[in-house]
């Protein structure tokens, strides 16, 4: 299962940025095509961030439907499994152009609070 090596790579980079913040939330994109199963990343998150600045945080996913462009017809169609075929002239000349994404797109950390004024060195009017 490589979405443990995944997740754990995600959790890790989420903790470095986080600067000692407790992680509320984690939002990654997830592409159809990058063969990651959301639901095994999920459960492997919790596992991941076990112990961590992140334990306890919600993973969201945002699954990115793939996508490609025929450069003979150009033709932009869905592309749900990565056969690089033009579904319109059978050409082989295809981008893909969305699908294979996997990247941490946002997460929420803790604030500190503002520490109080010391009352001898505010002024006064």
């Amino acid at each position: 299962m490589h979405e443990m090596a995944i997740t754990q790579s995600v959790v890790e980079a989420v903790c470095e940025h986080a600067d000692g913040r407790a992680v509320h939330s984690v939002t990654v994109e997830v592409g159809q095509l990058c063969a990651v199963v959301p639901d095994a990343m999920r459960f492997c998150f919790e596992l991941a961030a076990e112990g961590t600045l992140a334990q306890g945080a919600r993973l969201e996913i945002t699954e990115v439907p793939g996508s490609a462009h025929c450069r003979a017809c150009e033709l932009d169609f869905a592309l749900a499994v990565p056969i690089l075929l033009c579904p319109h002239c059978d050409g082989a000349d295809v981008t893909v152009r969305s699908g294979r994404e996997l990247r941490i797109r946002s997460m929420e950390v803790s604030t500190e609070c503002a520490q109080p004024a010391d009352v001898e060195t505010t002024a006064r009017p």
